[in-house]
């Protein structure tokens, strides 16, 4: 299968430490401290407050809005304004939009529909910018950013009633399957923003009426709330014997990836395709509230906690501290004593003394010096990659002297009580009897859970204790009903599927997922911050480079701010997206999403999304991408102010991107869910050497994001082997603290693992070949089942009611003539053959 990680990857390189493995000789103190200082520099501030971010579907309305263009876009909007005037001087006389009655405006609208509709390419083109227009607030009307955006969705309401996006989606149609522009843009050596003009306006007219339409207000009048629902019902089913709305735009992206349409502008395509996909299988809180509904329609007890909310109300742990533990300030010896007894093996002791103050006092560390193991396995690593994926760049930070550091009151105070109720497998109150069996009285009864005939008295309580956390989810429901319709495909007959939004998609996806997912990521590796530019790789600026390069050195500046930008962008689409088909086609059932998940592991999923956070992630997540003064609908109001470097440089005040920060949540989920339960996946990430990367992410001080990285260090934590676990004490604390608890999971000690004999590869093949049957059987049967009942009494068949044709009387008898009577029967010939 094509491999989307490989192109673009970076070459590897040394640790931290400079020396290849943190073997060496020793730097001179001056050496350290200037070493240290130039790390902290180029780190940025290790002191990274307490990030006030609320992670939802999408940022603000405002916001969502600005990122669909591109600051090389801006130009249009005036374009746009003068098609509309020109367009509206000839129509309607000595008004102006916003005074003319509803009526009025809907007659307008009709007749900008019926000039859509012309040879002209170039007429149409003008008619589609007035349209646009429309759907951007009429600005020119406007006094403030408030009016444009109450406008824009007024006329998106009113151009969707009036049939608009219909008429669009045709000129889409059109657009895609014209040749001409590609054959055009595939001879061009530089593509730019003008090859995708049509594209763009398209697209941005659509995504405009899905973005206004989908935002729900409680002032909406109850024909606006019928629109929303028949515009989900529209996008969500197949109208009119063509499919999805959703599957269009992954054709989009395929057809992009493949190189026969460059031109197509990548990030309206992500960002509407994205959006789709929200408004018509509904957001995370949405999905809860699905997930609370399945659980009650299959018998399943209510959920013990809403986990949106509390990961919402948990508080942020500290990034590296300078501070001490209380408890460790009095029971560690002083510095002075410890650097005096190490002498000159100093560097041996480092890797042996786990309760060395230097080892243990750092909360998120974010690297100790790799061991002769370590860098063994991280050359294994690079041989699995070919090389091309560098995951095992260290990044050491040695904290100051604790005597420049007050104690900190914050560290002191614990949790009342731990954030998550425990959950029990019904697998693991199995192994712990079979345990507990064969160590008491010498056998087994397989999977009787109730019988405890022997066993002593502290085996009851704790048998007990685990039933009372024992915790069914929805997937293993319906991996036991797929069991069942696999063993007895007669008896339990036909399955119903109900036809929802999430299954048709899925069945709209099936046959062409996997080039789905690898163009997603193709895509993904081309904008993520840490990818090399090659030759090979596909080019994602067709929308946002100008016709014309700069050439001054505040064009170059505002170019490389809005590619940045533009990549920010696409990445925040394409995780929110995989991040929603993997949870809604979850709880649709549990093999789609396994089939979705498989395949983008496949395609090398999860090294990418390592990449990506092979980084500074505190320096993207701060990142100031952005240029205030261009982004909609603020540029639509004022005018644009003369370029200067201080202009570019006065972007928002806020201590953190939101789109950057939203991007990386996705990303810890995405790689959560693709390893949960899955042991070979787990290995992946222990031969990738993940560790060091996803503790360096735990210095952005944000609650959501350190719970996903903590998860994702917790099941690899007893594959990292003694060592490590003693020197990441705090981080082992900070799981317990923060993780749901699993009664059975010794994580924390891993004594087994030498022993037990995991067949990873037998693992993913039972995996697929139960997803395969599941597809098989449920979309892949033909019509006529060879298990469809089959009615063999003569009287019920003749009594059978027949829907005739209206002029089947005119022909009956001519009929009965020509086929019945005048051909001769021989029934001593029927006889024989039967």
């Amino acid at each position: 299968m094509e491999d989307p990680a490989a192109p673009g990857a970076g070459s590897a390189s040394t640790n931290g430490n400079g020396n290849g493995g943190g073997k060496g000789k020793q730097t001179a103190p001056k050496g350290r401290e200037a070493f240290r200082s130039q790390r902290r520099e180029s780190e940025g501030s290790v002191d990274c407050p307490t990030l006030e971010f609320e992670y939802g579907d999408a940022d603000g309305h405002a916001a969502e809005l600005s990122e669909l263009y591109s600051y090389t876009e801006n130009l249009e909007f005036t374009t746009n304004r003068r098609c509309f005037e020109e367009d509206f001087k000839t129509q309607v006389q000595g008004k102006e939009w916003l005074e003319l009655e509803e009526d009025a405006q809907k007659a307008y609208v009709m007749g900008l529909l019926d000039r859509l509709e012309v040879v002209s390419r170039e007429r149409r083109l003008k008619v589609a910018r007035a349209v646009l227009y429309l759907a951007q607030g009429t600005f020119g009307e406007c006094d403030s950013e408030v009016d444009v955006l109450h406008w824009s969705r007024y006329n998106c309401f009113l151009l969707y009633q009036m049939g608009t996006f219909s008429a669009f989606l045709e000129l889409l149609h059109m657009e895609i399957d014209n040749s001409q522009a590609c054959s055009s843009a595939l001879r061009k050596p530089a593509i730019s923003i003008a090859d995708s003009t049509e594209l763009r306006v398209l697209l941005s007219v659509m995504y405009l009426l899905v973005e206004n339409i989908r935002l729900e207000r409680e002032t909406d009048s109850c024909r606006w709330r019928t629109a929303r629902e028949t515009f989900r019902t529209e996008l969500s089913f197949s109208m009119h014997n063509e499919e999805p709305f959703a599957l269009l735009l992954f054709s989009m992206v395929t057809k992009f990836c493949s190189g026969l349409a460059p031109h197509f502008p990548i990030k309206k395509v992500l960002l509407l395709l994205w959006k789709v996909v929200m408004f018509t299988l509904g957001g995370f809180e949405h999905l809860q509230v699905l997930k609370v509904q399945k659980r009650a329609e299959l018998g399943l007890p209510p959920l013990a906690e809403d986990s949106i909310q509390v990961v919402k109300s948990m508080r942020a742990a500290s990034p590296p501290s300078y501070t001490l533990d209380l408890g460790e300030s009095q029971l560690a010896p002083p510095p002075s004593k410890l650097r005096g007894r190490r002498g000159s093996r100093r560097q041996l002791l480092t890797k042996q003394d786990s309760l060395d103050i230097y080892n243990e006092r750092d909360l998120f560390k974010t690297e100790e010096p790799a061991t002769e193991e370590e860098e063994e396995s991280a050359g294994d690593g690079e041989r699995t990659l070919d090389g091309e994926l560098d995951l095992l760049e260290q990044d050491p930070l040695v904290p100051p002297p604790p005597s420049q550091a007050p104690l900190s009151a914050e560290r002191v105070a614990f949790p009342k009580g731990l954030p998550w109720a425990p959950k029990v497998r019904q697998k693991d109150i199995e192994h712990f009897l079979e345990m507990s069996r064969n160590k008491f009285i010498g056998f087994t009864l397989g999977q009787d859970t109730d019988t405890l005939v022997g066993l002593p008295r502290p085996i009851h309580e704790s048998v007990k204790t685990l039933k009372q956390h024992k915790y069914i989810s929805i997937a293993d429901v319906q991996i036991k009903n797929e069991e069942d319709l696999e063993k007895c495909p007669m008896s339990l007959g036909e399955e119903v599927v109900p036809e929802t939004p999430c299954e048709i998609l899925y069945q709209g996806m099936l046959y062409s997922l996997p080039q789905y997912m690898i163009a997603l990521l193709k895509i993904l590796l081309a904008a993520a911050p840490t990818s090399k530019a090659k030759t090979d790789s596909i080019n994602i600026l067709a929308d946002v480079l100008p016709e014309e390069m700069p050439i001054t050195v505040l064009q170059s500046m505002k170019l490389g701010i809005d590619v940045n930008r533009h990549k920010e962008i696409i990445v925040k689409s394409i995780s929110a997206l995989l991040l929603l088909l993997l949870k809604h086609f979850k709880l649709n059932h549990i093999y789609q999403f396994e089939y979705v998940s498989q395949h983008l592991v496949f395609a090398n999923c999860i090294p990418l999304i390592l990449k990506f956070f092979n980084q500074n992630i505190l320096s993207y997540i701060t990142a100031k991408n952005s240029i205030s003064v261009l982004d909609y609908p603020c540029c639509t109001i004022q005018d644009l102010p003369e370029l200067t470097t201080e202009s570019l440089e006065a972007g928002d005040n806020n201590q953190f991107c939101w789109r950057n920060l939203f991007s990386c949540i996705n990303l810890l989920r995405l790689l959560n869910k693709l390893t949960k339960w899955k042991h070979s996946r787990t290995m992946m990430l222990v031969v990738f050497k993940s560790a060091p990367i996803l503790k360096r992410a735990l210095k952005v001080k944000q609650a959501m994001l350190q719970l996903y990285v903590l998860k994702l260090l917790k099941i690899q934590t007893k594959y990292l082997g003694r060592q490590w676990r003693k020197s990441n004490m705090k981080t082992m604390s900070a799981i317990y603290q923060k993780v749901r608890h699993r009664m059975n999971d010794d994580w924390a000690y891993g004594n087994d693992i030498d022993a037990r004999p995991w067949d990873f590869q037998a693992e993913e093949c039972t995996l697929r070949a139960n997803i395969e049957a599941f597809n098989s059987r449920r979309y892949d049967k033909p019509q006529d089942s060879e298990f469809s009942p089959v009615d063999n009494c003569l009287q019920s068949v003749l009594g059978q009611r027949l829907d005739l044709p209206e002029d089947f009387h005119y022909s009956y008898e001519l009929w009965l003539e020509r086929e019945v009577f005048s051909q001769p029967i021989c029934w001593e010939e029927l006889l024989q053959n039967h």
